[in-house]
Parts: C-alpha cells; sequence; structure tokens
C-alpha cells in the first residue's frame, strides 16, 4: 500500500475530485487540513509516508523537512513552478517531483477584483448595506488613470490587456522587460522610480527572487501619490510588509489590494486585518474549481506514471 499525504487541503476538498474509494486497494490517503505548526511537526506526521501531494507553495518542503522524511519517494505539486520546495535536496535523495498544468487568467481576474473592489470601496459599502445604510462613500472611475505594471509576463500581459479594456493608459517595468511584448500590448516601457511616481494603480506581477525580495518598502511608498493604490497577488515578500503597514496607517497611499503575504495563513491578529484601507483575500488568486481539478487529477496521473516507472510532468 502506497501512502499519501494530501497536504494543506485548506478547503477539504481533495474527496470532491479524487474518488479514493477507486484507489482503495492501492493507496492509502491521509489529508491534512490545516498547515503544520512546524518543521518538527511536519517531520513527525509525513515521516512514514511514501507519497506528499503539495497544493503550491503552502508548505515549506526544506532540505531539512526532506532530510527528516526517510521514506518519501515522490512528491507531487501543483503548477510547474514551486519555490517552497529544495529541488537539489530532492535530487541527492532521488526523489521524484512532478507538477501539473495551471491556468494562469483566475489570477489576473482577481486582480482585477482587488482594483474595482478598492478604487469603488466594495468593503465598506458591502458592510453598510448589511448595517441599513444606502451610499455612503464616493468611488473613482478607471477611464484616464494610470496603471503601471511591474512584471508584464503571462500574467502581467492579462491584466494589461483589461487595463487598456477601462481605458487606461498602462505603463511597465521589470528588470527584464520585453519590450517587444510591451509594444504589442500597447503597454509604455517606464524606469521602476518613474512608475512609481507616476501611477494611480500599481500591480505586482513578477517571480519572487532576490532581485524583487523587499522591492517596495518606505523608500517607494514615499514616491507612490497619496491617491495611489497598491496590488499584490505575486507573492508577500515581494513588499515590505512592515512598511507596507506604516504607509497605510499613515496614508501615505490611499490603499493596498492583497491576495499574498509573508507568512500564510495570515496571522489572525496581524495588523494589516484591521486597517479599514487594506482590502484582503486570502490567496485565492489560483483557487477555482477549474484549478482544483486539473492540480489533483493530474497528481494523481503523475503518481500513477511515476509507479509505473514512466513520471509525467516531472520538475528537473
Amino acid at each position: 500500500m502506497v501512502k499519501v499525504a494530501v497536504l494543506d487541503d485548506y478547503q477539504n476538498v481533495f474527496k470532491e475530485f479524487i474518488d479514493i474509494e477507486k484507489y482503495k486497494n492501492k493507496y492509502s490517503f491521509k489529508i491534512y487540513k490545516n498547515p503544520f505548526q512546524n518543521e518538527d511537526e511536519a517531520i513527525l506526521e509525513l515521516e512514514n509516508f511514501d507519497v506528499i501531494f503539495a497544493m503550491r507553495e503552502r508548505t515549506k518542503i526544506s532540505k531539512s523537512l526532506i532530510s527528516g522524511l526517510k521514506n518519501l519517494k515522490y512528491i507531487m505539486t501543483s503548477g510547474m513552478r514551486n519555490k517552497a520546495i529544495d529541488l537539489e535536496e530532492a535530487k541527492k535523495r532521488n526523489i521524484i517531483i512532478c507538477g501539473t498544468e495551471i491556468h494562469s487568467n483566475p489570477t489576473a481576474e482577481i486582480t482585477w477584483a482587488l482594483i474595482l473592489g478598492l478604487i469603488r470601496n466594495m468593503k465598506q459599502e458591502v458592510d453598510n448595506m448589511f448595517q441599513g445604510y444606502w451610499q455612503t462613500t464616493i468611488g473613482l472611475e478607471l477611464k484616464g488613470k494610470i496603471l503601471g505594471i511591474i512584471g508584464l509576463g503571462k500574467i502581467g500581459s492579462q491584466v494589461a490587456k483589461i487595463g487598456k479594456a477601462f481605458g487606461m493608459h498602462v505603463v511597465a517595468w521589470s528588470e527584464n522587460l520585453d519590450l517587444s511584448n510591451a509594444n504589442k500590448l500597447g503597454v509604455l516601457p517606464i524606469s521602476k522610480d518613474e512608475l512609481f511616481k507616476q501611477s494611480d494603480i500599481i500591480s505586482l506581477h513578477v517571480v519572487l527572487g532576490d532581485r524583487y525580495k523587499n522591492l517596495i518598502s518606505e523608500k517607494e511608498f514615499k514616491q507612490m501619490k497619496k491617491s495611489s493604490f497598491l496590488i499584490n497577488t505575486s507573492r508577500g515578500p515581494i513588499i515590505n510588509e512592515k512598511d507596507l503597514v506604516k504607509a497605510l496607517e499613515d496614508e501615505v497611499i490611499a490603499g493596498a489590494g492583497l491576495d499574498v503575504y509573508d507568512i500564510e495563513p495570515l496571522p489572525q491578529d496581524h495588523k494589516l486585518r484591521f486597517l479599514p484601507n487594506a482590502l484582503l483575500l486570502p490567496h485565492l488568486g489560483y483557487v477555482t474549481e477549474e484549478n482544483y481539478s486539473i492540480f489533483f487529477s493530474q497528481m494523481m496521473e503523475n503518481l500513477e506514471s511515476c509507479l509505473e516507472g514512466k513520471p509525467k510532468r516531472q520538475l528537473k
């Protein structure tokens, strides 16, 4: 019997997408709904498993965790990139890692949910409607505003197209900006400093790495317009979270729409939860029925292929 640990099934939906009865003679599944408190707990819980199903980057599968899991042979992750997994250590242990396809459009869609929610004060208006009030705020229009996109890859490009459809002026910067793609999209490439100074809305769409960690901190907040909004559906550490809280508290910027954080799940007592100018979502960018169906079905398909000696979608 192959022992499979399904990690971080926050919504407890794995069984809705996979008929585990179908596999009961071959696999033994244990589903973990909540994150582990620390690595020692993770090792204690997972030490007897042959396989880990990892949902995005919710659990850090570090060198020390891998070293502590002597029986681990396979890791199935959602998506074809997972920076929470120590690939080098896995290779040393001959652990096979396989990924899945993923739709990028849900993240672009939720980016616009945050933008629209902020500029039309939806957080306040929804709360006030349930308290019996009517029309308590005045919103803003998108047409004619400047949308600054940091990272014009697959998701950034989708966000740019929608911005153009709203009649916005779209500008972009990243260290390796594809100028031909920017030209095709009708997006103006500008410097990082000018993007912060000019943009009414700034949206982040770069991959977290050393060069983009703490990309936005106190200096950048001071460059931004007092009326501007910051959107992050990429990764939390791209923004210095402490400086973000201070910028929101002091109203250095008008507001922030966030789907990602330094620590996830976001602690219940985190200051961001209590700021009226912060619109927060619990990392829902990729969380759709369509994506989950792909994730779990392809994880099972990958595992079956691994046991047959022909791994599919292997990460190397």
